[in-house]
């Protein structure tokens, strides 16, 4: 499940829940959940995370380890 890629990105460019909120314009409290599983993670706040991170929404969603489109 893409829950802990969520985390290991954000950790990876030491960022907070709450910038990355901020980035989502949501609360920290909603992305916690997008990122404990609890609440699903909607295809337009997919899609701010890839731009954030410079990674292709197959990446997020685990299914492929590649970073970038070939």
């Amino acid at each position: 499940m893409y829950l802990r890629r969520l985390r290991d990105l954000r950790e990876d460019h030491d960022l907070k829940q709450e910038y990355v909120a901020r980035v989502l314009k949501i609360t920290r409290q909603q992305y916690q959940l997008y990122e404990s599983g609890k609440r699903s993670l909607p295809i337009e706040k997919l899609i701010e995370l890839c731009k954030l991170y410079n990674v292709t929404s197959d990446y997020i969603l685990e299914l492929t380890d590649n970073t970038k489109n070939i």
